[in-house]
């Protein structure tokens, strides 16, 4: 990871700096024979085609497991992550959002309002992350967790660790780190999470898994695969979003003063323009045809496609004019969401979603109502290289002069 300037000066209204925000070229094939995708209707045609598999994002390490090993779903493909999918979507439905899990997005964003009040100033960061722990936790079933959760998954998914590996000092403590880290979360919530649903089953994914045949190892990687979905990307939107509302007047009162789905279309907006995760990466195991300026490109088998979402996202043909400018409920192109393709697309486009707008919303609705509430200090912004993902920490709000 690297740390990089709070804004990219040449990027309109953006906040995180990624480089040149223009498309450029919607599809080329670059000097070390990774085809990179900038265009919103090319990129979507990759998401969407079932003849690609997941790349990046750790695959190329899960891929040395055991067979009989069972992959999590992130890092599934075809017939079989098709059918998890379907089985598994009753968790995530906006009916099911609001009847189960609104109250709890209320309860906790409350309690955590009441910590600023008490103390006077909170860093958002360990706000946000509480709150999205416990609902991550409460979809996939962490109910049964030792105290300790948020320190545990801080320490697997710190701000910057060494790459795991057996050729140097640093890399061999990122191997006991990363292993110390998995066994922390197993012991103090997987197990005994599973242990109470062996004994009764509940409505939860963890039950799901167990009706699935398995093992408590293969429910871990489903569980820190959601935790990383679920707890990680929904905690950086919330500080993003709060950074552009902060900074912004008018559009602080515009979003104090909406209803629920007008508040939603900001979010969306903020979403659109600063992705959480800036590139997805596929391999294409058959030719896959592509929109291009000229014309339809063929992506041959084999290949690493790297769809490049935060260009993709300001694609003048999709999103319009200004597109890196902050205009809630703009015209778009058919086929192009409010949020561009920053939950993904296709089959494995994030089934949290609903959750995770809901969540940002019900959290920041209520926090930015309250009366002298001001920022204190600006986050720091740290990269993630490989997915292109911002993390903020640091951002100070308080109340009161």
């Amino acid at each position: 990871m690297s740390n990089l300037p709070m804004a990219d000066p040449g990027g309109g209204a953006r906040k995180i700096d990624r480089g040149d925000p223009g498309t450029g070229c919607p599809v080329r094939r670059d000097e070390h024979g990774v085809w990179q995708i900038r265009g919103y209707q090319a990129g979507r045609a990759v998401l969407r085609s079932t003849e690609t598999r997941q790349a990046g994002l750790g695959v190329e390490t899960v891929e040395k497991l055991s067979p009989k090993i069972r992959r999590p779903v992130l890092y599934r493909d075809g017939p079989e992550h098709r059918e998890h999918r379907r089985q598994t979507a009753r968790f995530f439905t906006p009916r099911r959002v609001t009847e189960h899990y609104r109250e709890l997005m209320v309860r906790i964003s409350e309690a955590q309002i009441a910590r600023l009040r008490r103390d006077g100033r909170a860093e958002l960061s360990q706000l946000s992350f509480r709150l999205a722990i416990e609902v991550a936790a409460a979809v996939v079933g962490l109910t049964e967790s030792r105290p300790g959760m948020d320190r545990r998954l801080e320490r697997f998914f710190p701000e910057e660790f060494a790459k795991p590996g057996w050729t140097s000092l640093k890399g061999i403590a990122g191997i006991v780190r990363q292993n110390t880290a998995w066994l922390a979360v197993y012991l103090g919530d997987v197990r005994p999470a599973v242990r109470a649903r062996r004994r009764a089953r509940r409505d939860d994914l963890i039950s799901h898994l167990i009706d699935e045949g398995c093992t408590d190892g293969e429910v871990l990687g489903e569980c820190l695969t959601f935790a990383a979905a679920g707890m990680v990307t929904t905690r950086e939107f919330i500080n993003l979003a709060a950074w552009h509302l902060l900074t912004d007047n008018t559009l602080l009162t515009r979003y104090r003063t909406a209803g629920e789905a007008d508040r939603t279309a900001v979010l969306h907006e903020l979403l659109r323009l600063e992705p959480v995760v800036g590139n997805l990466k596929r391999r294409t195991t058959a030719p896959v045809e592509v929109p291009s300026a000229d014309g339809v490109v063929t992506i041959p088998a084999g290949e690493l496609v790297d769809v490049a979402v935060s260009a993709a996202n300001v694609d003048h043909d999709a999103v319009g004019d200004a597109p890196l400018e902050v205009r809630p409920a703009r015209p778009l192109a058919d086929g192009t969401g409010p949020a561009g393709l920053s939950f993904g697309d296709g089959p494995h486009r994030c089934p949290g979603a609903y959750i995770a707008i809901q969540e940002a919303d019900v959290f920041l609705s209520r926090l930015l109502a309250l009366d002298g509430l001001r920022l204190v200090t600006p986050p720091r912004v740290t990269m993630r290289k490989e997915i292109s993902g911002y993390e903020l920490r640091g951002l100070v709000v308080a109340l009161g002069a």
